[in-house]
């Protein structure tokens, strides 16, 4: 295959970011994997004659990125992009001279072990991107934790003023976000990647006619070893591997909302508390600065929910041994979710790069509104029958945090146990370490 452009979508600002991972060029070369490796097996466990072998990388050579469109057109008349694939590469081999590897092509396989295996090994590779952002956004923010720990703020809840709380407690709770989604990220790469190879029916029984029952399994084996997959049974009509990762992906993007709500909120000229250190301009007014990285990510954060719905109708929609249209809506559901979290994780790294936190302001802003802010506390001093003096003390934010140290300290704590995991499954990147006091 050939080098592609970059692949942008004009009213998905930043799709460039997620380039390589299930745009069609990615799709079209996980999908030739798979049938390269399918056929390696059959030579390998003498299904195939040693005639029908090819080197590494041969049906990547015949298919190129101009064959995108003529293979898109095709799947509308076939229902997938897989047949018509199989019937180039096919064509490509006869005049090639190797017809040994035209024969036994995809023998034993269905167009959904294609389709379902190449879209597995697309979100592996988005998975694995969004994470490594992830582990930089964790690191990051575990830092501003760390520094605002004890930085009085005035705690809000129906956007209305209620107790005092601190800078730090406010950002260990984007914090925790990051780390509950990463958990469950995690969970995917733990658990293994599942092949899907079942044949037309879910049974293996071309496989079977054709090497015996042994066989088949080494081939299965095989298969799945080789593209870095988990040998599991078919889950044709059992779609719990794509929802899976739309729950994970969608939690992620969840967190991010979070963190970009509150930088919306709290970034407004009235308020001051937090500010993105590089906004984006004004098509108009000279000097505005928008808060676009909190924007994208609320984007995602809305939009991810109803692809995650689209997944979720797909797998209680399936019928029998594949499903009459449940199967096809899942395909740009799942690539909508795994491009959206590969792009929100780019904006979310960037937005944390540049934060602004104004601890000057919050804290003003907590001493300003100190007696809404420890109305509780006078109520439960009062109570608790405490003399009439402690009850009417003047007014102070910082005596009434109750353990919102101790708090900001677990997940801190957690974030620092979470990097060194990180650190040990990939010893090659780097990320700055948190700072604990």
């Amino acid at each position: 295959m050939g080098e592609t452009d970059d692949v942008t979508d004009l009213l998905v600002p930043g799709d460039h970011r997620a380039d390589g991972v299930l745009d069609d060029a990615a799709v079209l070369a996980a999908m030739l994997r798979v049938e390269e490796v399918w056929l390696a097996a059959l030579v390998v466990h003498d299904v195939a004659p040693a005639t029908a072998a090819l080197p590494a990388g041969r049906l990547t050579r015949l298919v190129g990125d101009g064959d995108l469109a003529a293979l898109a057109r095709d799947a509308d008349t076939d229902g997938n992009p897989v047949i018509a694939l199989v019937a180039l590469l096919r064509a490509r081999l006869e005049d090639a001279g190797e017809p040994g590897a035209a024969r036994w092509l995809h023998r034993g396989m269905t167009s959904q072990d294609v389709v379902d295996t190449a879209l597995v090994l697309g979100a592996r590779d988005g998975v694995r991107r969004v994470r490594a952002d992830l582990a930089t956004q964790a690191a990051r923010l575990a830092q501003v934790v760390a520094e605002h720990r004890d930085t009085p703020a005035a705690g809000r809840t129906l956007t209305q003023l209620a107790v005092p709380t601190t800078v730090g407690l406010r950002a260990a709770g984007w914090l925790a976000g990051l780390l509950d989604a990463d958990d469950d990220l995690a969970a995917l790469e733990t658990d293994g990647w599942p092949v899907q190879v079942g044949g037309a029916g879910g049974t293996l029984a071309a496989l079977v006619s054709l090497a015996g029952a042994d066989r088949a399994r080494a081939v299965v084996a095989t298969v799945a070893e080789q593209l870095g997959l988990r040998a599991v049974p078919p889950w044709h009509t059992r779609r719990r591997p794509l929802t899976r990762v739309g729950d994970a992906l969608t939690t992620t993007t969840d967190a991010w909302g979070h963190l970009a709500a509150d930088v919306l909120a709290l970034g407004r000229p009235e308020v001051g508390e937090l500010a993105e250190g590089a906004g984006g301009g004004s098509s108009t007014m000279p000097g505005k600065v928008n808060p676009v990285r909190a924007v994208l990510l609320r984007r995602a954060a809305l939009a991810g929910p109803a692809h995650l719905a689209t997944l979720h109708l797909a797998a209680a929609g399936q019928v029998e041994e594949r499903a009459d249209g449940a199967w096809h809506a899942e395909w740009p559901a799942l690539r909508a979710l795994v491009r959206g979290a590969v792009t929100a994780g780019g904006h979310a790294t960037d937005l944390l790069s540049g934060l602004v936190v104004h601890a000057d302001v919050a804290t003003a802003r907590a001493r300003q509104a100190a007696e809404v802010l420890t109305a509780e506390q006078r109520s439960m001093a009062a109570l608790a029958g405490s003399a009439p003096g402690a009850a009417t003390a003047v007014a102070d934010p910082a005596s009434y945090l109750g353990l919102a140290g101790d708090l900001v300290d677990a997940v801190l704590a957690r974030a620092t146990a979470h990097q060194a995991a990180h650190q040990a499954a990939h010893p090659t990147r780097t990320s700055p370490t948190p700072e604990v006091p």
